[in-house]
């Protein structure tokens, strides 16, 4: 994906977020069986299914939790290309954002 297809991607994501979209924020996976069950809902998405995507991955365009997490801190967050490398994913997010496969 070119840098302008991505922009123009993530801009939309945003205003989804924006505009309220109820996404699938709890129950976080606390175990790796948990986890996958997220994954395989995702990887049964059709690729350009961008909203059930969010839904789903439960994103938020805020840190979230007590701890306040973000992308920035997850270990498939890209920071210089500002992506989530997750393949079930594979979005451009912001670093402020979070989403329910958040991991360290």
């Amino acid at each position: 994906m070119r840098p302008e297809e991505e922009d123009r991607l993530l801009g939309k994501i945003a205003h989804l977020l924006e505009s309220g979209l109820k996404t699938q924020v709890e129950p976080f996976p606390e175990t790796h069986i948990e986890f996958a069950k997220i994954l395989d809902e995702l990887r049964a998405l059709p690729q350009e299914d961008l909203r059930a995507k969010l839904v789903i991955g439960g994103f938020t365009n805020t840190p979230y939790g007590p701890d306040q997490m973000r992308c920035l801190e997850c270990m498939y967050y890209l920071v210089h290309r500002k992506w989530c490398d997750l393949p079930e994913l594979a979005v451009p997010v912001e670093p402020d954002w979070w989403c329910r496969l958040w991991r360290i």
